[in-house]
């Protein structure tokens, strides 16, 4: 393959040589090409601004569960992943990834369940068809209460 025309004032040229196994002959091919670059926006940025346990009664509390209230900017989710880690965020628990629908403003509440009372690092990354951004946060879990 040889490089672009030498011409400034054509478009970029491609000339492609290859050999010719029964003959010996060259085929010269000759054309143009073109690219485009689309910029998209993307989710610039989440938060987590509020975490909150939901009391339950006694016969519901195998698992705590935590609502967690998230804002984004940028492009609109359109999934939300949650990792649960140990207190070092080195050691994953688990992983739960949810399609949503965020309509007109980024900010939604994201329900996760614990089975036991302990400390975690929280994950929350959202995501779209070109972009993902991540916040994480520790919490305490102790039977029902989270601080």
């Amino acid at each position: 393959t040889t490089g672009p025309s030498s011409d400034p004032d054509s478009p970029s040229t491609l000339e492609s040589v290859q050999d010719n196994p029964d003959g010996g002959c060259h085929i010269y091919r000759n054309g143009y090409y073109g690219s485009s670059i689309d910029v998209v926006e993307g989710i610039l940025e989440v938060n987590i601004i509020q975490m909150t346990s939901i009391q339950m009664t006694e016969s519901q509390a195998e698992n705590s569960l935590v609502d967690f209230v998230v804002t984004c900017q940028g492009s609109l989710p359109t999934d939300v992943c949650t990792v649960v880690s140990d207190p070092t965020c080195q050691v994953s628990k688990s992983v739960v990834c949810d399609p949503i629908v965020v309509t007109d403003e980024c900010l939604l509440t994201i329900r996760r369940a614990f089975e036991e009372p302990g400390t975690y690092c929280i994950n929350i990354t959202l995501g779209d068809d070109t972009s993902q951004a991540l916040a994480s946060a520790l919490i305490s879990v102790n039977g029902g209460e989270s601080t």
